[in-house]
C-alpha cells in the first residue's frame, strides 16, 4: 500500500498533467523513504492471478489479516539495514535508491538516495523529512504528521477494520534478495481497492519485496529489494546518515497544521466503504499557496483529496492520469465555474477516486 498518497510536498496543480508522469522517477525515492518508515505494501511483479507465489507450502495454522499486519509493522522496527530499493510499473517504467535504516531507541533514521532520475536525496529523523536537490541548490524540510504512515494504521480497531476488506492467504516461500520469506496474498473483498501480495523476511517480518493487483490478479505494480544487508556495521551507517553542507542552499519549509474538515465545511456525503478519515491538514508551500489534504484509509490503502482555491494561471490540467497502482484525478469543483481545484490521488481502482469525487461537499 503505497504511502505516496499521504506524502505532503507536492504540487497538486501538477499531478494529472505530463509533468506527473515524467516525474514517477521522482516519486519513487520518497516511495522508497516512506516505505522503511513504515513498512510501504505497494507495488508489484509476480505472475499469476491471486492465490500465486512461490516456493513449498507453508504449514497450517495460516495468520489471518490483523495478525499479518502486526507482523508486517514489527518488521519496520529492525534496527538497522542497507539496500537498494527498485519498483517497476506493468508499462516498463523503474526507478531505484539507496536505503540506509538505522533505530535507536524510540528514534528512527533514514536515508534514500534516488539512483534514477535527477539526483536528490532524503533524510528522516522520525516525522522530520529533509529533501536535498543538489542541481538546484534547494533543500526543502517538512514535519509529517504522524498517522499517515503503514504501522501508525494499526491503531485500535484498524487491523478489525482492514480485516472485513481483504482475506489473507499465504501461499508459500520463496527467496528475495538472497533471504527465505513467507509469501502472502492479501485479497481485497470488493472493487474498491486493489490486493496485494508481500514477501516476509522469516526472522524479523521485513517486507523485502510487495506486489500491487488488480482485480483480476495482475500485477500492477512491484518494488522490491534487489538487495540488502540486515544489521550492517552501525557506524558505517552513521555515516551515510549525516546530511551534507548545504550552506548557501535556498531553504523551503512546508507547514502543515492540522485542521478538521467539518470546521472548514468539508464533509462525504455518502463515504466509500472502508475508506475512512485519517486527518485532515492545512499545508502552505508559500506565501499564495496553502493546500488542505484530506486523507483517507482504509488500514492498508489510502487516498488523499487535495482542495485549493481554483487558479487560472495554475490550474490547467483537468482530467485522469495514472500509472502503475496509483491513480491521480484534477478537475474544478463543483462544476467548470467553482472556487476550487480538487486533487484526488491514491493507490487505489479508479472507481474508489470517482466515487470519492462524487460525494464530496462543502457546506460554507
Amino acid at each position: 500500500m503505497s504511502r505516496l498518497a499521504g506524502e505532503g510536498a507536492w504540487r497538486p496543480a501538477g499531478w494529472a498533467d505530463a509533468p506527473w508522469r515524467r516525474g514517477w522517477m521522482r516519486r519513487m525515492s520518497a516511495l522508497a523513504l516512506l516505505w522503511c518508515a513504515g513498512g510501504v505494501l505497494s507495488c508489484a511483479a509476480a505472475q499469476g492471478a491471486f492465490g500465486g507465489g512461490a516456493g513449498r507450502p507453508v504449514g497450517p495454522p495460516q495468520r489471518s489479516v490483523d495478525e499479518w499486519l502486526v507482523r508486517l509493522q514489527q518488521g519496520s522496527s529492525v534496527p538497522s539495514f542497507v539496500g537498494t530499493y527498485v519498483v517497476s510499473a506493468s508499462n516498463g517504467a523503474m526507478a531505484s535508491a539507496r536505503i540506509w535504516h538505522l533505530c535507536e531507541g524510540d528514534v528512527q533514521f533514514e536515508r534514500v538516495d534516488a539512483l534514477s532520475g535527477p539526483p536528490r536525496s532524503t533524510f528522516r529523523r522520525n516525522d522530520e523529512v529533509s529533501l536535498l536537490l543538489p542541481d538546484a541548490h534547494v533543500l526543502r524540510s517538512e514535519q509529517r504528521a504522524p498517522g499517515g504512515r503503514f504501522p501508525n494504521l494499526l491503531r485500535p480497531g484498524a487491523d478489525q477494520a482492514a480485516a472485513e476488506h481483504y482475506t489473507a492467504q499465504e501461499t508459500g516461500q520463496d527467496r528475495v534478495a538472497g533471504m527465505t520469506t513467507d509469501v502472502v496474498v492479501l485479497k481485497p473483498v470488493d472493487q474498491w481497492r486493489f490486493g496485494y501480495r508481500i514477501w516476509s523476511e522469516r526472522r524479523t517480518g521485513l517486507v523485502l519485496k510487495t506486489q500491487t493487483l488488480d482485480g483480476a490478479g495482475k500485477v500492477l505494480e512491484q518494488s522490491a529489494f534487489s538487495e540488502v544487508q540486515l544489521d550492517p556495521p552501525e557506524p558505517a551507517v552513521k555515516t551515510q546518515l549525516a546530511m551534507p553542507s548545504t550552506e548557501g542552499w535556498r531553504k523551503v519549509r512546508i507547514e502543515r497544521v492540522r485542521i478538521d474538515a467539518a470546521r472548514e465545511g468539508w464533509r462525504l456525503e455518502q463515504p466509500v466503504p472502508g475508506f475512512e478519515p485519517q486527518g485532515c491538514f492545512r499545508q502552505s508551500m508559500g506565501a499564495s499557496n496553502s493546500v488542505v489534504q484530506w486523507v483517507f484509509s482504509d488500514g492498508l490503502a489510502t487516498v488523499s483529496i487535495f482542495i485549493e482555491p481554483f487558479d487560472a494561471k495554475r490550474h490547467v490540467h483537468a482530467g485522469v492520469s495514472s500509472l502503475g497502482a496509483t491513480h491521480a484525478m484534477s478537475r474544478r469543483w463543483p462544476g467548470a465555474e467553482g472556487p476550487w481545484w480538487v486533487t484526488l490521488i491514491g493507490e487505489v481502482p479508479r472507481q474508489t477516486l470517482t466515487a470519492l469525487l462524487d460525494n464530496l461537499r462543502h457546506d460554507k
